[in-house]
């Protein structure tokens, strides 16, 4: 039983070249699983990067360490610092450190 005949490997090739009914419902059917099977990781994508967009708009901001969350409290769980309102964005200039260098006279 390992190896199927020639014959049978004839009628086969017979069917998907002069379909008849039962060749034509054979290549309906691999269209079909050709098409799903190509259409399932567009589709699953599609729904990944909704998911995603919808739990991004969820989350909220801190404004004191930039930290995002899911938390709707008003205190921040990762600096714990009190926020008015967490959802608010904060300008990023503003909260941009400026560092100046400073010259002590020490040479290495």
């Amino acid at each position: 039983m390992g190896r199927l005949s020639p014959f049978l490997w004839l009628m086969i090739f017979i069917l998907i070249l002069l379909p008849p009914a039962g060749g034509r419902l054979i290549l309906d059917i691999a269209g079909g699983l050709i098409f799903t099977l190509i259409a399932i990781p567009f589709v699953l994508s599609g729904v990944g990067w909704i998911g995603w967009r919808i739990l991004q708009s969820k989350m909220s901001t801190c404004e004191v360490c930039g930290a995002k969350s899911f938390n709707t409290s008003i205190q921040c769980p990762m600096c714990g610092s009190i926020s008015t309102d967490m959802n608010e964005s904060v300008d990023a200039s503003s909260a941009t450190i400026d560092i100046t260098v400073e010259d002590n006279g020490k040479k290495s």
